[in-house]
């Protein structure tokens, strides 16, 4: 069994949290449970020991664990990673002692991150009460995805932080700001229903903010948890075709193209999104990844994908321009069409899994910077959401 040891307190506090408490959160998180004395640590499988006066992104630790040496930045050792009966030399290493660990530094850590979509260095660095903002700034960009769609990546950003500062703040936890958007969802399905186009929007549009804060207070504050995932991923994954459905329920004696009617545009619409969904699910089984990490062209075209955020981008085009029937009319079409493009990534993902064996990223690829500059820029990170 793996155990961890803390050296310090870290006075300064991130996002709420001093250096102790952010650590032992990140322990539990990995499934660490903290030595209660250095006879156990050395008793343990791994033991890890850590500065609490340094902050390490959860998914630097993570890869850390893996490692076995001293981290060390600028010189002066961070955490040691080695089995439990090396514990007397890494308390010395971390020391200053010279006792013939591996030196590591952040490059040897994973860069590639496959939950949130990205490739960057995890961060690692010394928390001083001058360096709070900029820390604060990078861990906040730290917890954003890389791939995701246009209105997440370009649009929320700045908004979000402020959200997740205001959360962080008055002591909110994630889910609460999820139950917060739960309600907000369900009142955007009664305000569509009713043709009351405006409160709706204004509702979901709101909601879709809201689904962006929760996610990065949970990763900054280090309180994600097997219930707010599901919580919130469950909600992300069910309502949008109540929102389409309610909306087109809203269009009475209505007869679209090639004379459907909205229960016939909503089963196409039904229809594509569980049919991309399950695309999206099965590519799980090709590798460890996600479909949108796989090529630069899945994370391009992750950005438009008929999902939540761009189809109410739609519906909001279409009652602007006074025509709510269009805005349906435009869901219904895109998501045929999202999900036949999903469908044949999918089956040509299949093939390449049979030629050449399990995927991975390209984001993961050593060369991944200079093959393929543009997309690298985009989608190796978020920058909008650093300061």
């Amino acid at each position: 069994m793996n155990r961890a040891w803390l050296l310090g307190e870290g006075a300064v506090r991130l996002w709420g949290l001093d250096g102790a408490t952010r650590f032992r959160r990140q322990f539990a998180s990995l499934g660490m449970g903290e030595a209660g004395s250095l006879v156990e640590l050395a008793a343990c499988e791994r033991a890890l020991i850590v500065d609490a006066e340094y902050v390490i992104e959860l998914r630097g630790l993570k890869s850390l664990v893996s490692l076995d040496g001293l981290l060390v930045l600028d010189g002066q050792p961070v955490a040691a990673s080695v089995p439990g009966s090396r514990v007397d030399d890494a308390l010395a290493a971390m020391a200053g002692q010279d006792v013939g660990l591996a030196r590591l530094g952040v490059a040897d850590l994973d860069a590639f991150e496959g939950d949130l979509r990205k490739a960057e260095p995890p961060l690692v660095a010394r928390v001083t009460p001058g360096d709070r903002d900029a820390l604060e700034s990078r861990l906040y960009g730290a917890a954003y995805k890389g791939v995701t769609d246009f209105v997440t990546k370009w649009w929320w950003p700045r908004p979000a932080r402020v959200g997740v500062r205001v959360a962080a703040s008055l002591g909110l936890t994630p889910n609460m700001v999820t139950l917060i958007g739960f309600l907000l969802m369900l009142f955007a399905c009664w305000a569509f229903l009713q043709g009351n186009y405006v409160a709706g929007l204004v509702s979901g549009w709101i909601m879709t903010w809201l689904d962006t804060v929760d996610g990065k207070l949970a990763r900054v504050t280090v309180q994600s948890s097997q219930f707010g995932h599901l919580f919130d991923h469950g909600i992300d994954l069910l309502h949008p075709p109540f929102w389409y459905w309610c909306w087109g329920l809203s269009l009475a004696d209505w007869t679209g193209p090639f004379d459907m009617d909205a229960s016939e545009m909503m089963l196409a619409i039904v229809a594509g999104y569980v049919g991309g969904r399950v695309a999206e699910g099965a590519f799980h089984l090709l590798g460890p990844i996600s479909l949108f990490a796989w090529r630069p062209f899945d994370a391009w075209f992750r950005l438009i994908t008929a999902r939540r955020n761009p189809c109410l981008v739609l519906l909001t085009l279409g009652w602007a321009a006074g025509a709510p029937d269009a805005g349906f009319v435009l869901v219904a079409a895109w998501t045929v069409v999202s999900t036949g493009i999903l469908i044949l990534r999918l089956l040509w993902a299949v093939i390449e899994r049979v030629r050449r064996g399990p995927l991975q990223s390209w984001l993961a690829e050593p060369d991944a910077r200079t093959r393929y500059p543009r997309a690298y820029a985009t989608f190796s990170a978020t920058r909008g959401a650093y300061a």
